[in-house]
Order: structure tokens, then C-alpha cells, then sequence
């Protein structure tokens, strides 16, 4: 008759031990949710503090402009970097940044031949093309272009790294015959 009452307090005791175990997990991944999803909402948050493309382009200052998407391991990885980057020359270079997903960019996309992101342009204060770098870069190379920005060298580098995300073809906007559109 022991046996059977030991049994019942084992399942309690372990349904407590678990309870507060998955408790523990919730409070941990409230506290430290910044520290593990800082790359996907830095990247949410790069579209939203944007300057828009058209006012960049205009008004004679250097422009940093990357493709990316939400999606892409690579845009998360270098999402820090970029912050790290815009943090320190926001004040001096326009930094826009257009999701390859949003059909609004689609004729940027289109003009600056983008076809694996993440993919950033700098530009000099004429809008000349300075630099694209591909896929995935250290920060140091993209900031040593951004200071050669200001000495106004014209020269069109590419620096490409073969680690990229390709760009998903957007089937939202196409017309079939079921669509009626």
C-alpha cells in the first residue's frame, strides 16, 4: 500500500519540477530575447529607419543602399555590422535599405541588378556608383570604401562573396488565367 501513495507524490513532484523548469525557460527567453533575435529585428527595423530612396539620392551626401529580406541567414548574420556601421556614420552618409520582398523596390532591384543579398551599393554625393559588395562581407572592408567615399575616388569596385542568399521569386503580383486579375 506504500508504493501506491509514493507514486501520485512522484508524479506531483515531477510535474512541479517541470513546471518550474519550462517557467524558467519562459523568464530566460523574455530577458534575454534581444541577445537571440537581435539580426532578425535589427533587420525589421533597418526598412522602418530608412531614408527614402528618392530624397538619398538628392541631397548631395554619400548613400550606403542594401538589399536584403527577413528571410536571409546572411542579411541576419550582417545585420550587426551594418547597425555597428550606420551607428557611426549616420550623420555624414544616407543609409537606405530595401527589402527585396516589398514590390514597391522592384525597379531599384531591377536598375542595380541585384540577384543574391545581401547586396549593398555606396554611391559618392553625384550618385556616382562607388562600390557593391555581395553576399557576405567583413566590416572592415565595407569601411574602408565608406571612407574612401569622402576622397571621391570614381572607381566601380565589386567585392563578392560566393556566401549569399539568391532572391525568391515574388509570385504575389502575377496574373494566371484562375486569378482573374
Amino acid at each position: 500500500m506504500q508504493s501506491e501513495r509514493s507514486e501520485p507524490l512522484l508524479n506531483s513532484n515531477l510535474q512541479a519540477i517541470l513546471v518550474l523548469l519550462v517557467a524558467v525557460v519562459i523568464v530566460f527567453l523574455i530577458l534575454f530575447r534581444n541577445l537571440f533575435f537581435q539580426s532578425t529585428y535589427l533587420l525589421k527595423s533597418f526598412g522602418e529607419l530608412s531614408v527614402d530612396p528618392e530624397i538619398a539620392f538628392n541631397n548631395n551626401k554619400p548613400t550606403f543602399l542594401e538589399f536584403y529580406a527577413e528571410w536571409c541567414e546572411v542579411c541576419k548574420e550582417m545585420a550587426p555590422k551594418v547597425s555597428a556601421l550606420k551607428e557611426e556614420y549616420e550623420k555624414d552618409i544616407n543609409f537606405v535599405f530595401l527589402n527585396v520582398d516589398n514590390q514597391k523596390w522592384d525597379n531599384y532591384i531591377r536598375k542595380f541588378e541585384v540577384n543574391g543579398i545581401p547586396q549593398v551599393n555606396l554611391f559618392d554625393r553625384k550618385g556616382n556608383l562607388i562600390s557593391t559588395f555581395i553576399g557576405k562581407q567583413e566590416e572592415i572592408k565595407i569601411k574602408d570604401s565608406i571612407d574612401q567615399l569622402e576622397s571621391e575616388i570614381t572607381s566601380n569596385e565589386e567585392f563578392v562573396n560566393p556566401e549569399f542568399s539568391y532572391i525568391k521569386e515574388n509570385k504575389n503580383h502575377e496574373v494566371t488565367p484562375r486569378s482573374h486579375g
